[in-house]
């Protein structure tokens, strides 16, 4: 039998990236959705309902590996490469000031994510859609109505914020670690509930959301 690898890869990452990662993929599991093996999204495999789950820890000369396996019939599951999982799409546009900004659009066409300010060129506007992308799917969520604040060991540079605004609506913006607002909803919410369930949908969408140039 002819053995190929579709895809691999090896990386350090911190435990609240590597806990990020298999939620997206527990969440595809649950919904009976592909499942995204790689950060772009680009190599997705349909998992069958009942796969074989092999668990292995090991501890060899100071060093401890812990695998985890699913295994079943090719022909239970499709593989597809250079795919687009996410069901969004980076729009890149100059507004009537001459500045650019971008925005996250859902299929569905609601925005659900813009940049919140904006920059003075198409390369620094593509700078501040890279760091959304590359912090916001293992970003903690801070409730500032219960002050909250990020802990120190995150897996990401930044974190989302959930606040109430003077008009009683909820809205959520994503903080870089360096003080600067990279991303926020663009709109409130009616609860704190559907806010989370805004920025969930960015969380799942950011990591494989092609770029467009719009008008």
């Amino acid at each position: 039998m002819t053995e190929e690898t579709v895809h691999e890869e090896e990386a350090p990452r911190k435990r609240r990236g590597i806990a990020s990662f298999f939620q997206q993929i527990a969440d595809r599991l649950r919904r009976g959705e592909k499942v995204a093996v790689d950060d772009e999204q680009s190599v997705t495999v349909e998992v069958p309902a009942e796969p074989e789950l092999e668990i292995e820890l090991e501890r060899e000369e100071g060093d401890v590996s812990l695998e985890i396996e699913l295994e079943w019939d090719e022909k239970e599951g499709a593989i597809e490469t250079d795919v687009v999982a996410s069901k969004a799409r980076f729009e890149l546009f100059e507004d009537s000031a001459g500045e650019y900004r971008w925005r996250l659009v859902h299929r569905n066409s609601n925005i659900i994510a813009d940049s919140g300010e904006g920059y003075a060129s198409k390369q620094k506007a593509e700078q501040g859609l890279e760091s959304v992308r590359e912090n916001a799917p293992a970003a903690y969520v801070v409730d500032l109505s219960n002050d909250e604040a990020a802990p120190e060991d995150g897996g990401s540079d930044a974190a989302f914020e959930l606040f109430e605004d003077d008009a009683g609506d909820w809205r959520w913006r994503l903080r870089h670690d360096n003080g600067n607002i990279i991303a926020d909803g663009g709109q409130g919410y009616s609860s704190k509930q559907k806010t989370k369930q805004g920025l969930a949908s960015v969380r799942n969408n950011v990591p494989g959301a092609p770029v467009e140039d719009a008008e």
